[in-house]
């Protein structure tokens, strides 16, 4: 099974910027592989927000698109989720997720993209 562990979750001003860290145990998933980013805001449901797959592509929610960007870097097992222009709305536990899948099918909706990880926290205040 797919480990992943967060980090990087900060309390920021609304307008700062915070990068996230998903660390991957890469060593179960082999060349091909999806990597996502979710967050949970308080009192609501999950919400997919981007994902990185093997071949390069990725895909972005619309509440995202603009703002975040994902990355990879192969020789740490790290996606990186940079956020920028933070507002009050991305205040949520942010976990990231990996599984092995061919190129072409990683998008960040696929419910079957799990488990997910405990998550780190990003408050964003007025």
């Amino acid at each position: 099974q797919v480990q992943v562990a967060e980090s990087g979750g900060d309390s920021v001003q609304a307008g700062g910027s915070l990068r996230l860290s998903c660390v991957v145990s890469r060593s179960t998933y082999g060349e091909s592989y999806c990597v996502a980013w979710s967050r949970r805001p308080p009192g609501k449901e999950r919400e997919g927000i981007a994902s990185f797959d093997s071949d390069g592509t990725t895909y972005y929610s619309d509440s995202v698109k603009g703002r975040f960007t994902v990355s990879w870097d192969d020789a740490k097992g790290t996606l990186y989720l940079e956020m920028t222009n933070l507002k009050s709305d991305d205040t949520a536990l942010y976990s990231c997720a990996a599984a092995r899948r061919l190129p072409g099918l990683c998008h960040y909706r696929d419910p079957t993209l799990r488990p997910w990880g405990q998550g780190t926290q990003v408050t964003v205040s007025e």
